[in-house]
């Protein structure tokens, strides 16, 4: 793994360093595993009957479980371009096609000898030939990782790589079938009648080989990611599986054959269930990374209130709500006089903790819940007021311009030897836009009207001596503009 690599943040399992939880957690399932092993390994050649249910019900789901897993690798792959992660899903796939092939053999279970023209040692081979193949791909996998160094990116072609290792599976799968139903000059018998022959002894015991080396290149590969040590969770229990079902018993259907399927259907569960893990992790991730991209979006870094870009969004909303409901819409718009006198004698660290006391006075001074106090920049602030006349917007700047006198901040560059605000208060109802629809003079419309309205009314406030409140309202005008939604800005009145 490459410097940039690891610098990286890990998302997926198959880059996520395994943490000391994880591991201690696998190593406690190897551990039951191996004690279920010890117990039941003398008694594996017990023959307990044939369950014609059991066979079926376990392939299938074998089936279902492999084929989610592939999903769920061609997912990750699809996002991280590992070719490594192709080859393991690849591997799955194999298994679950393999395994329909062995189930439609399997003697006795759709015909007494098996679908396919299969004969008495179709089924044996095709379970050597799955349970050695995909310990190939595991090792394949293992060893593609080591060489990958550098972390892939998405490419267009990525469906034809997944065709392409998609008809390599197909192809190699119809390719053992074939031997192993047509081939039985060129195999060895290794079953008579429920009974494994000498030969099946070294058959197996390469099977077996093939796993256990798989399992070491995992081993040998750290630090171990999450799905690397899944995958080694995985083949131990692929490794009892094999010494259950084929090596330490004597036939089908004796308590080695049911116990090391049992094995097998665990070693199909490990990786699926850990996939379907992180998929809820990365789901809950994503909400997380939401929520903090709204906040970064829609608040203001210095003093934690709604910016700019919130403001103007809830504007454009409550100017619709307020022309559709004839309600009426305020806007304060406040500005902390003298700021850049401020700045200049104390600096700006004191000047950003004015700023934040500031903000914060504002945002206690906001009661319900539509109302929204935000930075509209610099040393400016709006308090967006819904459903508010004029004279109540009046009131609320005028408490919060004693709020922030109060606070008594120094300021020895102002008058007033304190920080001190000015605001223009503007509020506008929708019967007085529709009664100036033809105005003459053309303003802007929509909410642009209450923002220069109460800027303006902050520029009186601030030439008039600052420390004040300046409210103007809209009101009716003789004169007539054919612009929709367009008004005239009234001069404001006197506070």
């Amino acid at each position: 793994m490459s410097r940039d690599q690891a610098s990286e943040p890990s998302y997926f399992l198959s880059t996520l360093t395994a943490t000391k939880g994880q591991r201690r957690l696998a190593s406690v399932i190897v551990a039951l595993s191996l004690v279920g092993f010890v117990v039941i390994a003398p008694f594996a050649g017990t023959p307990l009957g044939a369950g014609e249910a059991f066979i079926p019900a376990y392939q299938s789901s074998l089936v279902v479980l492999d084929l989610i897993t592939v999903a769920l690798l061609l997912n990750q792959y699809s996002s991280f371009s590992a070719p490594s992660l192709l080859v393991l899903a690849s591997g799955y796939l194999f298994t679950a096609i393999t395994t329909v092939v062995h189930m439609l053999t399997f003697p006795g279970l759709f015909s007494p000898t098996g679908l396919l023209g299969s004969g008495p040692q179709t089924t044996a081979w095709l379970y050597m030939f799955w349970h050695g193949g995909f310990p190939l791909c595991v090792t394949t996998y293992a060893l593609m990782k080591r060489r990958e160094t550098h972390p892939p990116h998405p490419t267009t072609r990525l469906p034809v790589f997944v065709s392409t290792a998609f008809a390599i599976v197909l192809t190699v799968v119809t390719g053992i079938s074939v031997l192993a139903i047509r081939g039985g000059s060129l195999l060895p018998p290794i079953m008579a009648g429920s009974q494994y022959t000498p030969a099946m002894t070294t058959v197996v015991s390469t099977v077996w080989l093939l796993s256990a080396v798989a399992l070491l290149t995992l081993w040998l590969h750290k630090p171990h990611a999450v799905l690397d040590l899944w995958l080694m969770v995985t083949m131990c229990a692929w490794l009892i599986d094999v010494a259950l079902s084929a090596l330490l018993n004597h036939g089908r259907f004796d308590l080695g054959f049911y116990a090391g399927r049992i094995y097998g259907l665990f070693a199909a569960s490990f990786v699926l269930l850990v996939l379907l893990a992180e998929s809820g992790m990365l789901y809950k991730r994503l909400v997380r990374l939401t929520l903090m991209l709204q906040r970064l979006t829609t608040q203001d870094a210095l003093t934690g209130i709604a910016n700019r870009r919130a403001f103007d969004r809830a504007l454009d909303l409550e100017w619709h709500l307020a022309m559709r409901s004839g309600l009426p819409l305020s806007l304060l718009m406040l500005d902390v006089d003298h700021f850049k006198a401020f700045n200049d004698t104390y600096g700006h660290v004191e000047g950003d903790k004015c700023l934040k006391t500031v903000a914060n006075t504002l945002q206690a001074s906001i009661t319900r819940a539509p109302d929204l106090v935000a930075r509209y920049g610099g040393e400016e602030f709006v308090i967006l007021l819904p459903q508010t006349s004029v004279e109540a917007a009046g009131g609320i700047a005028e408490r919060i311009r004693d709020a922030i006198a109060t606070l008594a901040i120094p300021n020895r560059r102002s008058d007033t030897g304190h920080v001190t605000v000015s605001v223009g208060v503007a509020c506008v109802r929708s019967a007085w836009i529709e009664t100036e629809r033809n105005h003459v003079h053309t303003v802007p419309a929509g909410g642009v009207l209450l923002v220069e309205m109460a800027d303006r009314l902050l520029y009186q406030a601030k030439s008039s001596g600052r420390n004040r409140v300046v409210i103007g309202s809209c009101e009716p005008q003789p004169e007539v503009d054919a612009a929709d939604d367009a008004v005239q800005i009234p001069p404001p009145s006197p506070p």
